[in-house]
């Protein structure tokens, strides 16, 4: 069993849907896709180095050598019929690795899912650089609602948590390039994010080399978690029809 997927069970036939998390998160922002989605995919939510489980471990602060190990790491997984999903960094994480894939001629995705994050070729929203303090970076996050209020009771665990989010954030603003994909992409915006508006969302029709789709829901940059439900009754739809189609 990898590192990168604390969850794998024995392997079986289900489609795979691989799920990376956003800055400064780790798995556990999955944990419960599992038994809210059954048994019609298996959920494997990946644990990046640096955070939770692996907290001993150093973070990465450049995209390429993470990308490179996730697919050493992930490899034997992504040659059985898979989707990549990911929220926010999440999603350049996904993206990152399909392209890489793609570039390799390894197997690709049935379908590439991303959330809350602008299109690659569009420039990065300044956050969390170094000319920002702890006290601006904290209220920046919990007003997108990537840190809950009651952390900040606790200063030992913030203080655990913003280095890993600084870092997770000069990840986020690495320059991207790709060309569009030849698997369906499908793109989730908040209509209310103060971070990645819609209209930037939309623009990954570009990397679209077979098909796409874009839903917009109600919500800020965290809309999934104010109803988590509604957004899993729509990607298991997706996943419903694509589990099919893998067969």
């Amino acid at each position: 069993m990898t590192r990168y997927l604390p969850t794998r069970r024995v392997p079986d036939d289900r489609l795979l849907l691989l799920c990376f998390p956003y800055a400064g998160g780790g798995a556990s922002a999955y944990a419960s896709w599992q038994r809210r989605l059954g048994d019609r995919v298996e959920v494997l939510p990946v644990q990046l180095p640096g955070r939770e489980g692996r907290g001993a471990e150093p973070r990465f602060t450049e995209l390429a050598p993470l990308i490179a190990e996730l697919h050493e790491e992930l490899g034997p997984e992504l040659e059985r019929p898979h989707v990549l999903f990911g929220h926010s960094m999440g999603a350049l994480l996904a993206f990152s690795l399909a392209q890489h894939r793609y570039l390799l001629g390894e197997r690709l995705p049935e379908a590439l899912v991303v959330s809350a994050f602008r299109a690659p070729h569009l420039p990065a929203p300044k956050l969390g650089g170094s000319d920002v303090g702890d006290e601006e970076l904290i209220d920046t996050l919990v007003g997108l609602g990537g840190i809950p209020r009651i952390l900040l009771d606790h200063p030992e665990w913030l203080s655990a948590l913003l280095p890993v989010a600084r870092d997770d954030l000069r990840l986020c603003a690495a320059p991207v390039a790709g060309d569009p994909l030849p698997v369906p992409l499908h793109a989730y915006a908040g209509q209310h994010d103060a971070l990645v508006t819609p209209t930037e969302v939309a623009e990954w029709v570009q990397y679209a080399g077979c098909g796409f789709t874009m839903r917009t829901l109600p919500g800020g940059h965290f809309y999934l978690r104010d109803d988590e439900q509604f957004f899993l009754d729509d990607l298991g739809r997706a996943v419903d029809d694509l589990a099919l189609l893998a067969r």
